[in-house]
């Protein structure tokens, strides 16, 4: 009797909840439109352009006549050079400074960390102009330098240079891998490292032995998100004024504002876009694992 009695209630349940899937489905339909209206509709157009030349028609031109070009070539070494460079020093500096300010007791570490997480806030262009206050040809770092030996300029003339992007991204974007890391040492087991270091292990051993393996994961997330976004960074390129530095979205502006070449910049925009996505699903893959 019980079962006869539990039955019914399962189909009246079953029947009850039929509808929930449909209204779920009309609630889905709004946002899912403004998606494709302002992202997904653009990003169409411009793939559109893609393969649609000057000449009219619709060919592969465009995308023969930009991988031909050198340009393109030298654009596309210089975004993953300096992407994979700037990726390395912010995971060596953002390892080191995350070290310091979770394992070194000093007054005001809390506030540095509390920091960190509202520099993630700030607009590239920002840190690459306090760099050029400091390290431009009339900054300070020159006007001191001129100031003590009467040079006629000082000898800091790097900013306008690939290593001034560098130095300006790994600034930057080095808080975007401490973050992590900061998350995952705060769960890290301290008795592990007192005991280590009660046993006679110096803090390198105890670094490389118990601190790295478990910020491994957090190391690769950081890593990843780093990677993606400077392979699109275009702010810092811009305001540092480097010369001979173009990388794939500085490329994209020169050939659309300054050339009018659209189909060739929307050929550089689906390749960059390609490549960005690829390197976000790797990133998610990795946060996932680690659990970030």
């Amino acid at each position: 009797m019980a079962e006869a009695v539990r039955r019914p209630q399962a189909v009246r349940g079953w029947s009850r909840g039929s509808p929930r899937p449909l209204g779920a489905l009309v609630w889905a339909i709004p946002p899912v439109a403004l998606l494709a209206l302002f992202f997904l509709y653009p990003l169409a157009l411009v793939v559109q352009q893609s393969f649609r030349p000057d000449t009219g028609g619709t060919s592969l031109k465009p995308y023969a006549d930009v991988f031909a070009s050198a340009a393109f070539r030298e654009a596309l070494w210089t975004t993953v050079w300096l992407a994979v460079a700037a990726t390395a020093g912010c995971l060596v500096l953002g390892f080191l400074l995350a070290l310091v300010i979770a394992f070194v007791p000093f007054p005001g570490a809390k506030a540095v960390a509390r920091f960190i997480d509202v520099f993630l806030s700030f607009p590239s262009f920002l840190i690459t102009l306090a760099l050029l206050f400091v390290y431009g040809t009339v900054g300070m770092a020159n006007g001191a330098w001129t100031g003590v030996t009467g040079a006629a300029e000082g000898p800091f003339q790097f900013l306008t240079t690939p290593w001034g992007v560098l130095l300006a991204e790994i600034t930057y974007f080095t808080p975007f891998v401490m973050r992590p890391l900061l998350a995952a040492f705060s769960q890290l087991d301290t008795a592990r490292l007192e005991t280590a270091s009660s046993l006679g292990a110096r803090a390198p051993r105890i670094v490389r032995r118990i601190v790295l393996p478990e910020a491994l994961p957090a190391l690769a997330a950081g890593g990843s998100l780093v990677l993606v976004l400077c392979l699109n960074e275009f702010g810092i390129v811009l305001f540092t004024g480097a010369k001979g530095v173009t990388t794939l979205p500085t490329l994209v502006y020169g050939k659309a504002i300054l050339e009018s070449d659209y189909p060739g910049a929307c050929v550089v925009a689906v390749v960059n876009v390609l490549i960005s996505v690829g390197l976000y699903g790797l990133y998610r893959v990795v946060s996932r694992r680690a659990g970030a």
